[in-house]
Protein backbone atom coordinates (compact mmCIF):
# COMPACT_ATOMS: atom_id res chain seq x y z
CA UNK A 1 0.00 0.00 0.00
CA UNK A 2 2.78 2.46 0.90
CA UNK A 3 4.61 1.67 -2.36
CA UNK A 4 1.47 2.26 -4.40
CA UNK A 5 0.82 5.53 -2.59
CA UNK A 6 4.39 6.70 -3.21
CA UNK A 7 4.28 5.73 -6.90
CA UNK A 8 1.17 7.88 -7.31
CA UNK A 9 2.15 10.80 -5.08
CA UNK A 10 5.95 11.17 -5.10
CA UNK A 11 5.75 14.47 -7.02
CA UNK A 12 3.45 15.96 -4.36
CA UNK A 13 5.88 14.89 -1.65
CA UNK A 14 8.71 16.40 -3.67
CA UNK A 15 6.82 19.66 -4.07
CA UNK A 16 6.39 19.99 -0.30
CA UNK A 17 10.03 18.98 0.26
CA UNK A 18 11.05 21.59 -2.32
CA UNK A 19 9.19 24.29 -0.43
CA UNK A 20 10.94 23.24 2.79
CA UNK A 21 14.32 23.25 1.04
CA UNK A 22 13.62 26.81 -0.09
CA UNK A 23 12.52 27.79 3.42
CA UNK A 24 15.79 26.67 5.05
CA UNK A 25 18.03 28.71 2.74
CA UNK A 26 18.44 31.59 5.23
CA UNK A 27 19.91 29.13 7.75
CA UNK A 28 22.48 27.65 5.38
CA UNK A 29 25.86 29.23 5.98
CA UNK A 30 27.13 28.32 2.51
CA UNK A 31 24.01 29.78 0.87
CA UNK A 32 25.55 33.19 1.46
CA UNK A 33 27.77 32.40 -1.52
CA UNK A 34 25.68 33.17 -4.63
CA UNK A 35 27.36 30.42 -6.66
CA UNK A 36 26.65 27.76 -4.04
CA UNK A 37 23.10 29.06 -3.58
CA UNK A 38 22.45 28.67 -7.31
CA UNK A 39 23.65 25.07 -7.16
CA UNK A 40 21.50 24.37 -4.10
CA UNK A 41 18.43 25.95 -5.72
CA UNK A 42 18.44 23.45 -8.58
CA UNK A 43 17.02 20.70 -6.33
CA UNK A 44 13.98 22.53 -4.93
CA UNK A 45 13.31 24.12 -8.33
CA UNK A 46 13.38 20.66 -9.91
CA UNK A 47 10.93 19.44 -7.26
CA UNK A 48 8.55 22.29 -8.11
CA UNK A 49 8.94 21.47 -11.82
CA UNK A 50 8.12 17.82 -11.18
CA UNK A 51 4.71 18.76 -9.81
CA UNK A 52 3.75 20.37 -13.13
CA UNK A 53 5.38 17.57 -15.08
CA UNK A 54 4.05 14.49 -13.30
CA UNK A 55 0.75 15.35 -11.59
CA UNK A 56 -1.95 13.11 -12.99
CA UNK A 57 0.71 10.90 -14.60
CA UNK A 58 0.88 13.47 -17.40
CA UNK A 59 4.52 13.13 -18.42
CA UNK A 60 4.56 9.33 -18.42
CA UNK A 61 1.46 9.22 -20.60
CA UNK A 62 2.88 11.95 -22.87
CA UNK A 63 6.21 10.16 -23.29
CA UNK A 64 4.55 6.81 -23.95
CA UNK A 65 2.32 8.42 -26.58
CA UNK A 66 5.08 10.37 -28.32
CA UNK A 67 8.08 8.04 -28.00
CA UNK A 68 6.64 4.57 -27.53
CA UNK A 69 3.73 4.54 -29.96
CA UNK A 70 1.23 4.43 -27.11
CA UNK A 71 2.82 1.38 -25.49
CA UNK A 72 3.34 1.51 -21.70
CA UNK A 73 7.13 1.59 -22.07
CA UNK A 74 7.70 4.05 -19.24
CA UNK A 75 6.20 2.63 -16.05
CA UNK A 76 5.27 4.48 -12.86
CA UNK A 77 8.12 2.69 -11.09
CA UNK A 78 10.60 3.83 -13.75
CA UNK A 79 9.35 7.41 -13.39
CA UNK A 80 10.06 7.32 -9.65
CA UNK A 81 13.50 5.71 -10.12
CA UNK A 82 14.41 8.29 -12.77
CA UNK A 83 13.24 11.29 -10.78
CA UNK A 84 14.31 10.27 -7.29
CA UNK A 85 17.55 8.57 -8.37
CA UNK A 86 18.41 10.54 -11.48
CA UNK A 87 17.38 13.96 -10.19
CA UNK A 88 17.05 14.19 -6.41
CA UNK A 89 20.08 12.01 -5.59
CA UNK A 90 22.19 13.40 -8.43
CA UNK A 91 21.42 16.98 -7.37
CA UNK A 92 22.12 16.10 -3.73
CA UNK A 93 25.47 14.59 -4.76
CA UNK A 94 26.24 17.74 -6.78
CA UNK A 95 25.46 19.92 -3.75
CA UNK A 96 27.78 17.83 -1.57
CA UNK A 97 30.51 17.86 -4.22
CA UNK A 98 30.22 21.64 -4.54
CA UNK A 99 30.37 22.09 -0.76
CA UNK A 100 33.16 19.65 0.07
CA UNK A 101 35.19 18.89 -3.08
CA UNK A 102 34.99 21.62 -5.71
CA UNK A 103 32.42 24.29 -6.47
CA UNK A 104 32.72 23.44 -10.18
CA UNK A 105 31.32 19.95 -9.63
CA UNK A 106 28.07 21.65 -8.66
CA UNK A 107 27.71 22.29 -12.39
CA UNK A 108 26.25 18.78 -12.55
CA UNK A 109 23.04 20.17 -11.00
CA UNK A 110 23.13 23.28 -13.20
CA UNK A 111 23.56 21.33 -16.44
CA UNK A 112 20.93 18.77 -15.41
CA UNK A 113 18.38 21.57 -15.11
CA UNK A 114 19.55 23.31 -18.30
CA UNK A 115 19.50 20.15 -20.42
CA UNK A 116 16.04 19.26 -19.13
CA UNK A 117 14.75 22.74 -19.98
CA UNK A 118 16.20 22.52 -23.49
CA UNK A 119 14.63 19.08 -24.00
CA UNK A 120 11.22 20.46 -22.98
CA UNK A 121 11.56 23.51 -25.25
CA UNK A 122 12.83 21.44 -28.20
CA UNK A 123 9.93 19.01 -27.77
CA UNK A 124 7.41 21.86 -27.73
CA UNK A 125 8.94 23.43 -30.84
CA UNK A 126 9.11 20.09 -32.68
CA UNK A 127 5.52 19.14 -31.85
CA UNK A 128 4.15 22.68 -31.79
CA UNK A 129 2.35 22.04 -28.51
CA UNK A 130 2.67 22.05 -24.74
CA UNK A 131 4.39 19.17 -22.99
CA UNK A 132 4.11 18.46 -19.26
CA UNK A 133 6.78 20.49 -17.48
CA UNK A 134 7.26 23.09 -20.22
CA UNK A 135 6.09 26.12 -18.23
CA UNK A 136 8.38 25.54 -15.26
CA UNK A 137 11.22 24.58 -17.61
CA UNK A 138 10.94 28.04 -19.19
CA UNK A 139 10.03 30.09 -16.11
CA UNK A 140 12.27 28.37 -13.51
CA UNK A 141 14.89 26.22 -15.22
CA UNK A 142 16.16 28.47 -17.98
CA UNK A 143 16.78 31.53 -15.78
CA UNK A 144 18.19 29.54 -12.83
CA UNK A 145 20.49 27.40 -14.94
CA UNK A 146 21.73 30.25 -17.15
CA UNK A 147 22.44 32.52 -14.18
CA UNK A 148 24.01 29.58 -12.34
CA UNK A 149 26.19 28.70 -15.31
CA UNK A 150 27.36 32.30 -15.72
CA UNK A 151 27.99 32.80 -12.00
CA UNK A 152 29.89 29.56 -11.43
CA UNK A 153 31.85 29.87 -14.68
CA UNK A 154 33.17 33.21 -13.47
CA UNK A 155 34.63 31.72 -10.31
CA UNK A 156 38.37 31.11 -10.12
CA UNK A 157 39.30 27.45 -10.20
CA UNK A 158 36.22 26.25 -12.07
CA UNK A 159 37.65 24.18 -14.90
CA UNK A 160 36.57 23.12 -18.38
CA UNK A 161 36.79 19.54 -17.08
CA UNK A 162 34.14 20.31 -14.46
CA UNK A 163 31.93 21.80 -17.18
CA UNK A 164 32.48 18.64 -19.22
CA UNK A 165 31.59 16.41 -16.27
CA UNK A 166 28.43 18.41 -15.53
CA UNK A 167 27.27 18.43 -19.14
CA UNK A 168 28.14 14.76 -19.66
CA UNK A 169 26.20 13.63 -16.57
CA UNK A 170 23.15 15.67 -17.64
CA UNK A 171 23.20 14.38 -21.21
CA UNK A 172 23.81 10.77 -20.13
CA UNK A 173 20.83 10.83 -17.77
CA UNK A 174 18.54 12.14 -20.50
CA UNK A 175 19.91 9.75 -23.13
CA UNK A 176 19.48 6.84 -20.71
CA UNK A 177 15.80 7.70 -20.34
CA UNK A 178 15.31 7.78 -24.12
CA UNK A 179 17.18 4.50 -24.60
CA UNK A 180 15.16 2.86 -21.81
CA UNK A 181 11.83 3.95 -23.30
CA UNK A 182 12.79 2.96 -26.87
CA UNK A 183 14.15 -0.46 -25.84
CA UNK A 184 11.20 -1.23 -23.63
CA UNK A 185 8.74 -0.12 -26.33
CA UNK A 186 10.46 -2.42 -28.83
CA UNK A 187 10.12 -5.34 -26.42
CA UNK A 188 6.39 -4.86 -25.83
CA UNK A 189 3.77 -6.42 -28.11
CA UNK A 190 2.04 -4.12 -30.57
Amino acid sequence: MTRTWFLQNWMNTGFIAGLFLLAVIPFLDQARDPAFLLIYLQLPLYMLHQLEEHTGDRFRRYLNATMAGGKPALTPTAVVVINVGGVWLVDLAAIYLAAFVSLGLGLIAIYLTLVNALVHVAGAVRERRYNPGLVTAIVLFLPASIVGLATISGRPGVTPTEHGIGLAVAILIHVAIIVHVKRRAASLPA
